[in-house]
């Protein structure tokens, strides 16, 4: 039986620790925070309760499998409701279009919404990218990507002309969506990774392909709840977890990792570390040592992935008929990238920035029939004081907040009147409850067709170390951190 020390309970950390400890590991997970779930988070306000992480779950599958190779199946410990509509869209031209959550019915939709022909160009492209999907699924989500891989992959010529890593995202796209709107649906998708379509690889297509195919799905009660059912099952398996545990440095001993020091000064030995913690972090403040310098330095040349503000809106009373989810697009989604990335200047808050709603139908999240608790997310730079925003500045935050609430207003979405109370999460705040560096929420971004060979691996240059979540192989949101514990898992393999 082997000790192993997880650092950080976020999802990915939760998910490897239950993996780990149905495998017979004796597992210790350290969490710096007071609760765990890491950017799987939840703040409550007068009864009003907000998830400030991911507010929507794809690929089901990956979670039910977590669940049913460790014990009782998902059915019996987190409910999963799939949404008819997976999410609203408004368009700069004011047309409103609700993709269906059923991927069958969304052709129709886009005719429907968009114009004759529309659902066929769509049709065309979800075609391209399920062969996309196919080829990619088990060397870059599946398992810990290699130079095998990257070898095996070249010789099918028919392999790379399918992924086609010469082109964008963008490019890829217009090839097959012709209608304006389309291509601006495509394009949030990037952001889905914390990137920009233009330099975003064109693999990113298999994203739209796995939200359509497996769905949309909510947890009611919140999706925090994840976090507290993967802590449940780990502690059942016999892990232990402590909260407000920070680490500081990953011990190393005979040129291995042997286990973490603590903030308090004290150590917990391990014949394993997992780190489901920031990369860039892990690698420029936890890990003494040469090796670690070097990964640190090739984490600096990627591009960070970009950052979010959020609105945590109490509403007395929400709107009639107001959808789960909503994205209100910006008037010009080429100046919101150019923004965000510091492309042609230094980077900058958006003036008039694509708004994304997560309005959540469920009675658990306020204190009475009506209100609405409503997280409001906008794409932003990263916090930085040196060469781009300064997000602490006086007064800067409230100024934005005020700026997105006019921009939802000017687009048919204005609440404020509705307003009990409101908290702002900027990037500042975000990298400090996260511990990201200026809150670059998906670590590295996936622009450039070799971004995910330049993602950090699952396998450390440190002997015994292994990274685990958003920021490591395959990368960020909910499915990809679990199959990253998954990767972990059978990298340490049975006890």
């Amino acid at each position: 039986m082997s000790r192993v020390v997880v650092v950080g309970a976020g999802v990915g950390g939760l998910a490897a620790a239950v993996r780990l400890a149905a495998l017979g590991h004796r597992v210790t997970v350290l969490e710096q925070a007071d609760d765990v779930g890491g950017k799987l988070g939840t703040e409550t306000h007068d009864g009003f309760v907000f998830d400030t992480g991911p507010s929507l779950v794809t690929m089901p599958h990956v979670l039910a499998e977590l669940f049913a190779d460790t014990g009782a199946p998902i059915e019996e410990v987190l409910p999963l409701q799939r949404l008819d509509v997976a999410c609203r869209y408004r368009f700069p031209d004011g047309t409103l279009l609700d993709v269906p959550g059923d991927a069958r019915d969304v052709p129709a939709a886009l005719d429907a919404a968009l114009g004759p022909g529309r659902g066929a160009q769509w049709a065309a492209f979800m075609q391209r990218a399920e062969r996309i999907w196919d080829v990619t699924r088990q060397p870059f989500l599946e398992s810990p990507i290699t130079v095998a891989d990257m070898v095996r992959l070249s010789r099918r010529l028919d392999h790379v002309a399918t992924v086609a890593p010469w082109r964008s995202l963008r490019g890829l796209g217009a090839t097959y969506l012709h209608d304006p709107r389309l291509r601006m649906l495509l394009d949030r998708y990037a952001t889905y990774t914390g990137s920009d379509p233009r330099h975003a690889p064109a693999a990113l297509a298999a994203v739209p392909y796995a939200e359509q195919a497996f769905g949309s799905w909510y947890v009611p009660g919140g999706l925090h709840r994840i976090a507290e059912a993967l802590a449940d099952r780990a502690r059942g398996l016999g892990a232990h977890l402590h909260t407000g545990a920070e680490v500081v440095e990953v011990v190393v001993e005979g040129g291995r990792a042997a286990g973490v020091r603590l903030a308090d000064g004290s150590t917990v030995p391990a014949d394993v570390v997992v780190a489901n913690a920031d990369a860039a972090s892990v690698y420029s403040r936890l890990v003494p040592g040469p090796r670690a310098r070097r990964a640190a330095s090739r984490i600096r040349r990627t591009t960070p992935s970009l950052s979010g503000f959020v609105l945590l809106l109490s509403l007395d009373q929400a709107p009639a008929g107001q959808a789960h989810h909503e994205v209100l697009f910006a008037e010009d989604y080429d100046a919101e990238f150019d923004g965000v990335f510091g492309r042609g200047g230094r980077a900058r808050p958006v003036d008039r920035p694509t708004v994304y709603v997560s309005a959540p139908d469920d009675p658990a999240l306020v204190p009475h029939a009506g209100a609405g608790a409503w997280f409001v997310l906008v794409n932003a730079p990263r916090h930085d004081p040196r060469d781009g925003v300064d997000w602490e500045a006086p007064g800067l935050a409230e100024e934005y907040a005020d700026r997105v609430l006019e921009v939802m207003a000017s687009r048919g979405r204005d609440v404020r009147a509705a307003v009990r109370h409101r908290a702002l999460l900027s990037p500042a705040e975000l990298a400090r409850r996260t511990l990201t560096p200026g809150g670059s929420i998906y670590g590295t971004s996936s622009n450039g067709a070799a971004a995910a060979f330049l993602r950090p691996a699952n396998r450390s240059p440190l002997p015994g170390l292994l990274l685990v979540g958003g920021s490591a192989h395959p990368g960020g949101g909910l499915p990809l951190v679990t199959l990253s514990a998954r990767i972990v898992a059978g990298l340490v393999g049975p006890a």
